[in-house]
């Protein structure tokens, strides 16, 4: 014996409208980034800037070598780029390490093009 099923529809079908979803994502702008750059001096000694570079901005021993000695040629380095604020906290805290051992190192920051 098979059972049946039967439905009733109490009135009319209810008219069903759909609606396009939107979604709107606010445009979030990428923050504007800073290059740090290493300044050369003639007396920070060139191990003391390589110490302060691997600490403070994590490099290798050799990426840290390699930036003091184009800061050397060149007079400038780009050590690395940040947001703004990342920046300029890692620059005042290196210009910051060679002020404490009395060294006129300097890292100064501008905005990448």
């Amino acid at each position: 014996m098979t059972a049946k099923l039967s439905y009733a529809i109490a009135g009319p079908m209810p008219e069903i409208t759909t609606k396009p979803r939107t979604s709107t994502k606010p445009k979030v702008e990428r923050p504007k980034l800073y290059k740090v750059i290493l300044v050369n001096d003639d007396f920070t000694p060139r191990e003391f800037v390589v110490t302060v570079l691997k600490a403070e901005f994590k490099l290798s021993e050799d990426q840290a070598h390699r930036v003091m000695i184009t800061a050397h040629r060149r007079g400038v380095c780009v050590v690395a780029v940040f947001t703004r604020d990342v920046a300029e906290t890692k620059a005042a805290r290196a210009t910051d390490a060679g002020k404490a051992k009395g060294y006129p190192l300097m890292f100064t920051t501008e905005p990448e093009e």
